[in-house]
């Protein structure tokens, strides 16, 4: 059905731009932070999560001191932030 067709692209491309726009609201606040490290892949990787390049003693202390939850192969959801989640 063409019609269903052409809701479903609009849809997909409202998901699309929110995610790049969630990568990219990431990026800045975190070199906003003056964190060590080049944040860049956080905006050159695609798809709805990304490695964040953390140790698995890091991702411990994330969620020791900050409730922050991830595998401990640092792997986040892009999809699960939000504007209200990013400082």
């Amino acid at each position: 059905d063409p019609e269903l067709r052409a809701d479903w692209k609009v849809e997909l491309k409202g998901m699309t731009d929110r995610i790049k726009s969630m990568r990219a609201g990431l990026r800045k606040a975190i070199e906003n932070s003056n964190a060590p490290g080049d944040w860049s892949f956080i905006t050159t990787q695609i798809g709805m999560f990304t490695f964040t390049g953390l140790s698995a003693e890091q991702v411990a202390e994330m969620e020791k001191n900050y409730h922050i939850y991830m595998p401990s192969n640092g792997r986040i959801s892009i999809a699960g932030v939000t504007d209200s989640t990013i400082p």
